[in-house]
């Protein structure tokens, strides 16, 4: 009985969770209406709204990982592989943030060969990128960079900031500080890079599995986010 409620309650959670998203994304919306309407006064107002769509939307970004790792504990969460062209999912997540990027004045640079195709699913990528993106937003000063390329035998994705750059410890031992990302007692759950950890391992060609890395001192200066697919 006690198994059964358990099972009870990760379902009532994940519904939850759900509808908090939707709920979270229509606010989304309103809040971009209302900053397209009602241009900030002034520099104090721009930066109140600059840091209300990055709470929001870092809080809804949250939630749809927390509703896909459900499902992939469930084994319920499908991977559709297919060609896809790199430029469109980056365009894509760009355009979905233009708004953020316009109220924070971070200037984002595409580095992609507009014929570079590649097998993956284009939903869970997406969701990995959006995340970095988002993040990478409240650490820039002024620029981030987007760059895809491939050879023979992977795909790899990088998201470039200038800002100051991860933290060593993220740096010094990545692996714990992915295990750990569900620990809420240290304050910082990591749970984007997590999730990023486990739609990159879910890619598999032969006895190749995708991986995450994170470095400093990037093409810009600041932090380095690679992605990279088999």
């Amino acid at each position: 009985m006690r198994d059964e409620n358990r099972a009870d309650f990760s379902l009532v959670l994940a519904s939850s969770v759900h509808d908090m998203k939707n709920s979270l994304g229509m606010l989304l919306t309103s809040l971009e209406d209302v900053i397209r309407d009602a241009p900030a006064r002034d520099q104090k107002q721009a930066e109140q709204f600059a840091t209300l769509q990055y709470e929001a939307s870092r809080i809804n970004t949250e939630l749809v990982q927390l509703l896909s790792l459900y499902r992939m504990q469930n084994d319920r969460l499908p991977l559709h592989v297919d060609e896809h062209y790199l430029i469109d999912v980056l365009e894509e997540q760009v355009a979905r943030n233009d708004m953020l990027f316009s109220t924070r004045n971070i200037e984002v640079e595409l580095d992609c060969d507009e014929g570079l195709s590649w097998y993956y699913d284009s939903e869970l990528l997406g969701s990995v990128i959006h995340n970095v993106i988002v993040n990478c937003a409240r650490y820039s000063k002024k620029k981030m960079l987007l760059k895809a390329e491939a050879n023979d035998n992977s795909l790899k994705i990088s998201i470039a900031d200038d800002g100051d750059g991860y933290p060593e410890f993220m740096l010094d031992n990545p692996e714990q500080s992915f295990d750990q990302a569900v620990n809420f007692s240290s304050g910082s759950t990591h749970l984007g890079l997590y999730f990023a950890q486990k739609v990159a391992q879910m890619h598999r060609r032969h006895d190749q599995c995708g991986s995450i890395a994170l470095s400093n001192n990037g093409p810009l200066g600041g932090g380095l986010f690679i992605i990279t697919l088999p």
